[in-house]
């Protein structure tokens, strides 16, 4: 039983977690799209990203290690495994990129336009797939 509580709340953990990197890409196509003039809208923008990148972080942490919990409980093993643990460090590493582009943004030294950031929108959606399609199936594709 305190297994399953404990794979329910990494769903939950990852989930919440998702939802931040679902969302933080979509505060910076507008922030890429603001005008010169539009001091408060950037602002606004640059306050509500902040904020929830600070909220993620330690929902990822939390789902990383309830993740790292059920593995060590139940002791998977298999090639699946390994290329889901390579996608999760790639979503580790997609997070800490966000802030790197956070911190860009706040300096005002953005490099990306507001379509390079759609696009990158879109990565962890393929990820989150590729996971599931893992964990569910226990095999590569």
């Amino acid at each position: 039983m305190f297994m399953l509580v404990l794979k329910a709340l990494h769903i939950f953990f990852v989930i919440s977690w998702f939802a931040g990197l679902f969302y933080l890409p979509r505060i910076f196509v507008n922030l890429a799209m603001i005008p010169p003039d539009g001091e408060v809208e950037r602002t606004r923008l640059l306050l509500m990203a902040r904020k929830l990148y600070r909220f993620m972080t330690p929902l990822g942490a939390l789902a990383l290690a309830l993740g790292l919990w059920l593995w060590l409980g139940y002791g998977f093993t298999g090639i699946w495994l390994h290329i889901k643990l390579s996608l999760v460090i790639l979503l580790v590493a997609y997070h800490f990129y966000c802030g790197l582009l956070l911190n860009r943004f706040q300096s005002g030294k953005n490099r990306h336009s507001h379509r390079w950031y759609r696009v990158f929108n879109e990565a962890p959606t393929f990820i989150l797939l590729a996971i599931v399609l893992l964990v569910i199936l226990k095999r590569p594709f």
